[in-house]
């Protein structure tokens, strides 16, 4: 192994129960999003589009999935043998083997990888969430204020910050206090659970923290409070962009909506940070000569023969004569038969909704109807 400036290390074992009945059989990052794509791959393509070529993903929940999609990391240029991509699974040692139990556990679990590098810094990341974000500039100004850690923060709306871990920091964006979701916040800066370390600061704080039997072993809840109680250089980075946690139905939901429109606030179109995927070659999509189609993502291997307005269709779904689908996602391989209606859904990989079903309402009062992966709603199953 040759010696990396820095690498990155992407959590991406979460179950992500909060999204129900999509991730009942994978794991949330492996989960399909915006028709071609799967969560992960927001994070992967910032890498190779900022220039970082050595990533390892730790899985744990159900990982068969992700693992089969990352494959050897060619889809984001992460195929070097000089580094690329590595899948770090919890593993077993002559002392017994157990899960990951934090997000600081399965850091450590895995510093044997990180030290094979000798990196000067290490980029950690999450797998769920949607952004574009250049990790060069977060690490130029790492280096810049010569910080142990770097956090990278985002201004939420004041009425919100509780809801979040709030980072107070000094006119040097040193981070002088941090409070987790706290009743009377006094900063807007919230954690976007985006970090770079300084590896040597990193390896004491882990090494520390793995026999504190106190500590839950996580970065929000002990880690970075320690490294500020002793006084080590904390900074912020402060992100303005795109950012969402599509961990919940509705802000999967909604996120998957927010795609559609002639100028989206995110841009999946967008040539110079593209989003790169792993999706396998497929047919062109089919718009059948009855068909009705109005402000969709269509992709890949889709048959549309009915109406499809304001919906994601992603690769092999196929929607029905007569059907009609609005406002709502189809995952891979879903089928919506003919004369039946979907109205604000989402239907999970390969699930059906047989003829003349009805399924879901444009009433925004109610819960997103949602259907889980290999799912069949036949005509005793409306919704």
């Amino acid at each position: 192994m040759s010696r990396k400036e820095c690498i990155a290390m992407l959590l991406a074992g979460g179950q992500g129960s909060r999204l129900g009945a999509l991730t009942q059989k994978i794991a949330k990052p492996a989960v399909s999003f915006g028709g071609k794509f799967r969560i992960i791959d927001f994070a992967l393509s910032n890498c190779t589009n900022s220039g970082i070529d050595t990533v390892g993903v730790l899985t744990q929940y159900r990982p068969y999935l992700l693992h089969s999609y990352i494959g050897s990391g060619e889809a984001w240029d992460l195929d070097s043998r000089d580094g690329g991509v590595s899948i770090l699974p919890p593993y077993a040692t002559q002392e017994g083997g157990a899960w990951y139990a934090g997000t600081a556990d399965a850091i450590t679990q895995n510093l044997d990888y990180i030290k094979g590098y000798s990196p000067d810094y290490v980029l950690i990341l999450s797998g769920d969430h949607l952004y574009r974000m250049d990790y060069r500039k977060m690490l130029d100004a790492h280096i810049a204020h010569e910080a142990e850690l770097t956090v990278s923060v985002m201004p939420v709306p004041w009425e919100e910050a509780s809801r979040f871990g709030i980072l107070t920091t000094d006119d040097d964006d040193r981070i002088v206090k941090f409070s987790e979701k706290p009743e009377k916040p006094d900063s807007n800066l919230a954690s976007m659970g985006i970090y770079i370390f300084s590896t040597d600061a990193l390896v004491e704080a882990l090494e520390a923290d793995a026999v504190d039997q106190r500590s839950s072993h996580d970065f929000g809840n002990d880690i970075i409070p320690k490294m500020l109680e002793q006084g080590k250089r904390l900074y912020t980075y402060e992100f303005h962009g795109f950012w969402k946690d599509v961990g919940t139905i509705a802000s999967f939901h909604e996120t998957s909506m927010d795609l559609l429109g002639e100028h989206p606030e995110f841009d999946l179109f967008d040539q110079n940070f593209p989003v790169l995927s792993n999706i396998t070659m497929r047919p062109p999509h089919y718009i059948g000569p009855e068909a009705r189609v109005s402000d969709c993502l269509v992709s890949n291997g889709c048959r549309v023969y009915g109406t499809a307005i304001h919906s994601i269709l992603s690769t092999d779904a196929i929607v029905g004569e007569r059907a009609v689908v609005e406002d709502s996602v189809l995952l891979p391989g879903a089928v919506v038969k003919a004369g039946a209606r979907v109205r604000r859904a989402i239907l999970g990989e390969n699930a059906v909704v047989e003829e003349n079903v009805r399924l879901g309402s444009v009433d925004t009062t109610k819960d997103t109807a949602v259907v889980g992966n290999d799912v069949i709603i036949g005509r005793g199953n409306d919704q």
